[in-house]
């Protein structure tokens, strides 16, 4: 938990596909995508929500796994992740290199 008593984030970064992108990246942008996660863990839920830099949306276009919601975030410049959320878990599904291929069909 984080001081304000808000749950705070965890991550899972298990999904085969997320992890194919993110290796497959230069150097350069991995090491961004993982400047990212780092902030990630030291947040709570709230501000995951209100921070404009992750610019956290939801998804309308697709359903994540088993019909859950799916947001996009932003993990560095010219990056986003589709995700879903359980509970305090975000669970990072895909990454893509612009805006628009996070909306396309997976």
């Amino acid at each position: 938990m984080t001081g304000s008593g808000l749950q705070q984030v965890q991550l899972d970064l298990n999904s085969p596909v997320f992890q194919r992108q993110w290796f497959n990246l230069q150097k350069r942008d991995q090491g961004q995508v993982l400047g990212i996660l780092r902030k990630l863990l030291d947040m709570d839920w709230d501000q995951v929500y209100k921070d404009r830099g992750l610019k956290w949306e939801l998804v309308l276009s697709q359903s994540g796994p088993e019909g859950k919601r799916l947001y996009s975030l932003r993990l560095g410049a010219g990056f986003r992740a589709l995700a879903c959320r359980e509970g305090n878990w975000l669970r990072l599904l895909s990454l893509h290199p612009d805006h628009d291929s996070a909306y396309e069909g997976r």
